[in-house]
């Protein structure tokens, strides 16, 4: 009995601080955050959001922009949309049908943002390019073409952070997209690769380096990326067989895959052998220049994120194995001020929202209440000013 009115007590103090916090604030949308919290936290279990509204619709559907055939699912509210959403499916094998995917955009179509869903086959093969900025782009003008009067978000989730940047930079996407959600998202590539293939991160390029496990599963995906990239084709299908061998079972023996490479895929693999931070610089720039050309073109820390009209609201855990939250604190400083907010989380399990702590759906709550407002059209403008 004791622990349960703690526990209540607590809970009354996490929404009186949040009350504090966000003083002025609509009640309405208040209790709207709670509960679209709630649902992101349940999945596609109960939860008082979904006994509060119908289900949304979800059809598959067709569409072309400039003569460009794309696909895709749309999520409809069934109250009617006030806002549009690009969602970016992250680099998974069920791409638009992975089930925490699709539970998300379930939750958004219940808050009233009329959901797009993108098939990316390359994320379903679980590669990361730089072309899929343009499909990026292509399914927010479609949707904003639907009601050009409403305010059109992105939300990208991992890796996919860089192609859904990259959209915003497309010549035809200028003012489209006024707000960008990240989770779990980079800004500078070559801290990124430096971070899976070493463990090793820091703040600035003057801060001494840091050291945590990394989740091995970016340095394969970065190899399955560009293994096709490589012209000499043994060493592509080497390099592929090592990488979806070693995402099997990371702990596979893979010599036989590595002893006959290629001068390119031996470049490939010095990379991912070397375990100290300081080389990866010269390793980068001794690989086949193709490769070389990606990395540059996902590299967000290459683009002005100042010269693009879009607020952007970034959240990150300070553990995140594969990612480390530096990278969206580094996104947060290179965005013009006004324009990003950060929510850093303790328990997030990089894009896991499941099993959070109090203190983490304190500061969560804040980032979905800054979501809500901006589909109501009474948050921040993309100048930064409320």
């Amino acid at each position: 009995m004791r622990r349960r009115v703690v526990r209540r007590l607590v809970l009354l103090a996490v929404a009186t601080a949040a009350i504090g916090a966000l003083s002025g604030c609509s009640p309405g949308r208040f209790t709207e955050s709670m509960r679209v919290l709630a649902d992101i936290s349940a999945g596609e279990g109960p939860s008082p959001l979904k006994e509060a509204t119908a289900p949304p619709l979800r059809r598959p559907i067709a569409f072309e922009v400039d003569g460009r055939k794309r696909r895709a699912d749309l999520y409809l509210p069934a109250d009617g949309a006030l806002a549009g959403m690009v969602l970016v499916p992250g680099v998974a094998p069920a791409g638009r049908d992975d089930p925490k995917l699709v539970a998300f955009a379930n939750t958004l179509a219940r808050a009233r943002f009329e959901v797009l869903v993108p098939d990316l086959p390359r994320l379903r093969a679980l590669r990361v390019s730089g072309d899929d900025a343009r499909v990026l782009a292509d399914a927010a003008i479609h949707l904003d073409r639907r009601s050009n009067a409403r305010p059109l978000a992105m939300t990208a989730i991992s890796f996919a952070a860089g192609p859904a940047v990259a959209a915003l930079f497309e010549p035809d996407m200028k003012g489209r997209v006024a707000m960008l959600i990240t989770v779990g998202g980079y800004y500078d590539l070559q801290a990124v690769i430096t971070f899976f293939t070493t463990g090793n991160y820091r703040a600035d390029t003057e801060a001494p380096w840091r050291y945590r496990r990394p989740n091995a599963y970016g340095k394969w995906v970065f190899v399955l990326s560009n293994a096709p990239r490589l012209d000499d084709p043994a060493d592509a299908r080497a390099l592929e067989a090592m990488a979806r061998r070693k995402i099997g079972d990371p702990g596979a023996d893979v010599s036989d895959l590595t002893e006959g490479l290629g001068p390119d895929g031996r470049a490939v693999d010095a990379l991912l052998a070397n375990r100290d931070p300081d080389r990866v610089p010269a390793l980068i720039a001794a690989l086949p220049p193709a490769i070389a050309a990606e990395i540059q073109a996902l590299d967000l820390s290459r683009r002005d994120l100042r010269a693009v009209n879009t607020h952007f609201v970034l959240i990150h855990a300070r553990d995140d194995p594969i990612i480390p939250e530096t990278e969206s604190i580094a996104f947060a400083a290179a965005a013009a001020p006004g324009r990003a907010e950060l929510f850093l989380l303790d328990g997030l399990h990089h894009v896991d929202a499941s099993d959070l702590g109090l203190a983490d759906k304190l500061r969560l709550f804040d980032a979905v209440y800054t979501v809500l407002a901006f589909r109501d059209g009474s948050g921040r403008r993309v100048d930064g000013k409320p």
